[in-house]
């Protein structure tokens, strides 16, 4: 059985890949915002440059471990601390941290939900599917991509994730630093400023994605 303390710490560096994983997609999916025929064809390079790439399938490997290590860690410190009658402690690090804190484990859950349906919409049809193909017979993910995003209900489901993203981002953020012992009193308020702007960029960025496929291509 793995201490408080190692869980916390494994906790932390799985937050902290997924955390700068989300920074990397985050840039090479702002392609999407360029030009249609600009777009189509660079992020169609892009996503052949990364599924040919042994070094990114490596890193892959270590995306998945870490998603699975990190809802595994997370569903036990739930339990543990609903079994002892407390949750998430909350402190003062501003009302979303504190709110975000006391719902950790339903935030999880909804991101995890997410990761299914994005994972098997996208990933999983990519890799074992019948992706649409481009005129060179290679797998088209930005048509993939586009095809999706003009549904209603994904848009929905995408941007609410997003919000959950956030807030679970919020908190994360701070729980990490906290937990590597970098918040020193003297820079506490650069922390939670870079923690909070962070989460909300990205997650603004990735919920912007599909609105503007969306209208775009309706």
């Amino acid at each position: 059985m793995l201490s408080t303390l190692l869980r916390k710490m494994l906790m932390c560096l799985t937050g902290l890949f997924l955390g700068f994983f989300l920074l990397i997609h985050f840039l090479g999916n702002l392609q999407l915002f360029l030009p249609q025929e600009q777009a189509h064809l660079q992020f169609n390079a892009y996503s052949h440059f990364l599924s040919g790439n042994i070094i990114i399938k490596i890193v892959s490997y270590i995306l998945y471990a870490s998603i699975i290590l990190h809802a595994v860690d997370g569903l036990f410190i739930t339990l543990k601390n609903k079994k002892s009658g407390g949750g998430y402690q909350a402190d003062k690090r501003g009302r979303a941290s504190k709110w975000a804190s006391r719902n950790m484990g339903i935030l999880g859950t909804l991101i995890l939900i997410f990761l299914v349906i994005h994972f098997q919409n996208f990933w999983y049809i990519y890799k074992f599917g019948n992706p649409p193909l481009d005129e060179n017979g290679n797998k088209d993910l930005y048509i993939l991509v586009i095809t999706v995003f003009k549904e209603w209900w994904y848009v929905l489901i995408y941007v609410l994730s997003m919000i959950a993203l956030c807030y679970h981002l919020i908190h994360g953020i701070h729980s990490a630093v906290r937990t590597l012992g970098l918040y020193h009193p003297k820079f506490v308020k650069w922390f939670k400023t870079i923690g909070v702007a962070y989460s909300i960029i990205i997650s603004l960025g990735f919920a912007l994605m599909p609105i503007y496929v969306f209208f775009t291509y309706h």
